[in-house]
């Protein structure tokens, strides 16, 4: 096996070598190599931190060994998350995104925007467009025929709701009901190639009839409808994100990546919790990438940080570089 330093190395890699791997000058930040198994998805990677290990010496089952997951599911941003940039300038604020190496971005709105003008936007800084958070009125009746043209333009298939009315998902029998809109819609979408979903906030974890009105959602809706699983408002809700992901294997056709500290919103609320960046916070972010990945099906990941305690572009900079530093 040929070691390289200072980079990634991507090989097929069988065995470890037991001899110790030495680090050299150029090496830099914390990582002081990083062997990439060739393939891509839920390959292993041996992480060897220099600030662990200054000596730039490893052996296999070390402690300065850290086993992560590498994947090759692109990585969007939820423009959500800089909301007010995208207001002021739509334009600059994409192109800051695809400079920072996001791969696509998902709407939540679009600021009186043509499809056809946001599409040449995408397309001029090198985006695809990773889904969009819509009402549900707008995916029924009359309304669906212009919802499908905007977006074949935008060259988007997931069509996500991020929020329904609390009569919509009261009980048991509600989410049952309401599952069967979702199922309908997914049928009207399916000759298109697009599919619909439902994306959380935290409410949707409080056990309403002896089960969370979230698993009686997804249990109530066929394998189409996307269960876009936000992860910090899930723990928001006290939601058992590890439980949801192996009880729904391959439904997550996007996931959005949001931090949150339990710990923090227990002293200082529910936003305290917000506040932490990706690499920061206390998402079981190995568990949950390990079960996405091994069940397949999850097509884009989605950074979504909504607090004020960084400024929004340097927030979601910072978390996308924790998720390369992952080998995401």
């Amino acid at each position: 096996m040929t070691y390289m330093f200072g980079r990634l190395l991507e090989a097929q890699i069988t065995e470890l070598d037991t001899q110790p791997i030495r680090a050299v000058g150029a090496v830099v930040a914390q990582t002081c190599v990083r062997l990439v198994a060739e393939a891509r998805n839920s390959a292993v990677v041996w992480r060897i931190l220099y600030a662990k290990n200054p000596q730039g010496t490893v052996r296999r089952g070390s402690p300065c060994e850290e086993a992560v997951t590498v994947s090759n599911i692109p990585i969007g941003v939820q423009l959500y998350s800089v909301r007010t940039e995208c207001a002021k300038d739509l334009p600059k604020t994409l192109a800051a995104i695809a400079k920072m190496g996001y791969a696509g971005v998902e709407f939540a709105g679009y600021y009186e925007y043509s499809a056809k003008d946001l599409r040449k936007m995408l397309d001029d800084v090198g985006l695809k467009c990773c889904g969009t958070h819509i009402g549900l009125d707008t995916l029924q009746g009359d309304a669906l025929k212009a919802t499908v043209e905007f977006n074949q333009t935008l060259g988007n298939k997931f069509l996500i709701v991020p929020w329904i009315d609390e009569v919509k998902r009261a009980n048991k029998a509600a989410c049952v009901e309401t599952g069967k809109v979702f199922n309908a819609i997914a049928d009207a979408l399916e000759p298109y190639g697009m599919r619909t979903g439902y994306h959380n906030h935290h409410a949707e974890f409080t056990p309403v009839d002896g089960e969370t009105p979230w698993d009686s959602l997804f249990a109530a809706t066929k394998p189409s409808v996307v269960m876009q699983l936000d992860t910090g408002n899930g723990l928001a809700g006290n939601a058992d994100l590890i439980g949801i992901l192996k009880k729904f294997p391959g439904r997550a056709g996007t996931l959005h990546l949001k931090p949150y500290s339990p710990s923090l919103a227990a002293s200082g609320g529910m936003e305290a919790g917000f506040k932490p960046l990706i690499g920061e916070a206390e998402v079981p972010w190995a568990e949950v990438f390990s079960l996405v990945e091994g069940a397949g099906g999850t097509e884009w990941y989605i950074v979504e940080y909504e607090s004020d305690a960084y400024p929004p572009l340097e927030a979601v900079d910072r978390c996308l570089q924790a998720l390369r530093g992952w080998g995401k």
